[in-house]
């Protein structure tokens, strides 16, 4: 059996690792900055943010919304942002009535406008539920920006995507520590460009 402290110190090595992969590669850092780009756009010309996923993803998806709509480094307006996991009444009357795979492709089809930005995040890069709502976005005219990583299987997602964010790593725990981090970096850099005077 492994010691505790071995299995920390392993984690925090793996995730140091993953992180410095990221760090290193510059393609991920352009695709971060056209994403935050994107939104910026967006946000300017009076669209919103749509975030959805499952487990520990839907989980993100709150988290980033929360930072647009509160805010990450300073005091500013609120930015439009949308977690498409929270409402439970929508998510058990969809899911009742349609089916889960619905849940999220009703809600885009419902809020969803041109010109807004949906962030689709699945470790696998094949939750059909995810898939199903990035297809009714790219109908509706609205940008699809998929999180995943390098667990095979993500074409569908990477087809699907507009910009395409895959962390450094097939671990699922990793990977949601790196789209976290590249998600509070999207953030900081739509608040430099809107509210940069007031940081």
């Amino acid at each position: 059996m492994t010691a505790p402290h071995d299995i920390v110190a392993t984690h925090l090595k793996r995730s140091l690792a993953v992180l410095q992969s990221a760090v290193e590669d510059r393609d991920f850092h352009a695709t971060i900055l056209a994403i935050a780009a994107r939104i910026t756009a967006g946000f300017r010309d009076g669209h919103k943010v749509m975030l959805a996923g499952n487990g520990g993803s839907a989980a993100d998806a709150q988290h980033i919304a929360g930072e647009f709509l509160s805010r990450l480094r300073f005091d500013r307006n609120p930015l439009p942002a949308i977690a498409l996991t929270v409402d439970t009444s929508v998510l058990t009357a969809v899911g009742n009535d349609y089916g889960y795979e619905q849940v999220f492709e009703r809600q885009i089809r419902g809020l969803g406008r041109a010109g807004d930005v949906f962030i689709a995040i699945s470790t696998s890069g094949k939750s059909p539920n995810v898939l199903a709502a990035m297809k009714a976005a790219r109908a509706l005219g609205v940008t699809t920006v998929g999180f995943t990583g390098t667990a095979p299987g993500a074409t569908a997602m990477r087809e699907l995507s507009d910009l395409f964010l895959a962390a450094p790593t097939a671990d699922t725990p990793l990977m949601q520590q790196i789209h976290i981090t590249a998600a509070h970096a999207i953030c900081e850099l739509v608040e430099q460009q809107l509210f940069g005077n007031k940081g």
